[in-house]
């Protein structure tokens, strides 16, 4: 199972390093809107296993409106939320399913769905930045170097489980294995990328956004199990699917774009 893990990785960082490298801003909404498609469709099929091709179609459109939204029509982003607010309400009334008892629950799915995979929209707003294509690598570094340090690290020398209930095979020995490699890759980041970071910054800003993508995992692991699944989908030999692979990223991300816009950086 490692083996097929590092080569989907592998195979996956050959296709997106290079189109982040060289495809500009571009590159990175093309990225963005494939991953968010993709993801969207595995959530959908998750919470709506009985009715995943319609509810499909509406989770990806809501994300979409709301994600162009934030992304290209900022002043009119309060707007739009209410529109697709009320656009869901509209349609679990007019399609409220088979239980009148569940519909308030299917709404609720929707809604979860919609304002959690829109924070993709946030790595795009990162790469608009100045020294956008560096704070994207922190983004990607920080989650995948968090989950990669924490695999490792609880496999080999994990004891003491972090979350059981939700997640059993998590552990605090893991999570300072990915705090470690995940601080270290910022500390390299800012130097390659000429950030305009200071050591103590990295040393403080890694933990804490290190621990920031842990909760996004937690997230997602507690929406499996809510839905009864083990992996969002299977596109991702070893790993599940794409949202196994980006909840991190989700949280770090928006946390990240926080960070900077308060530092004003």
């Amino acid at each position: 199972m490692t083996a097929k893990r590092v080569l989907a990785a592998l195979v996956g960082l050959a296709i997106i390093v290079p189109l982040i490298l060289f495809g500009g801003v571009g590159a990175i909404v093309l990225l963005v809107t494939v991953a968010g498609v993709i993801a969207t469709i595995e959530y959908a099929h998750m919470a709506f296993p009985d009715d995943s091709t319609v509810m499909s179609v509406v989770q990806v459109v809501a994300v979409g409106v709301t994600c162009a939204a934030a992304l290209f029509w900022p002043g009119h982003a309060g707007l739009t939320s209410i529109g697709v607010v009320c656009g869901i309400l509209v349609l679990q009334t007019f399609r409220p399913g088979a239980d009148l008892d569940r519909t308030a629950d299917r709404a609720g799915r929707v809604f979860v769905g919609v304002g959690w995979l829109s924070l993709f929209a946030f790595v795009v707003l990162l790469r608009r930045e100045e020294h956008g294509l560096s704070w994207v690598f922190l983004v990607l570094s920080i989650a995948w170097l968090g989950d990669t340090g924490a695999y490792f690290a609880g496999r080999f020398l994990g004891r003491t489980p972090l979350y059981e209930r939700i997640s059993p095979k998590k552990t605090w020995e893991g999570v300072v294995g990915g705090v470690v490699l995940a601080t270290a890759g910022m500390l390299v980041v800012r130097e390659i990328g000429d950030l305009p970071l200071t050591i103590g910054q990295c040393l403080v800003g890694g933990p804490i956004l290190t621990l920031t993508g842990v909760v996004g995992d937690l997230c997602e692991s507690m929406l499996k199990r809510s839905f009864s699944v083990k992996d969002s989908g299977w596109i991702m030999p070893g790993h599940g699917g794409l949202l196994d692979r980006v909840d991190s990223v989700l949280f770090v991300a928006p946390w990240l774009y926080a960070w900077v816009r308060f530092l004003e950086i």
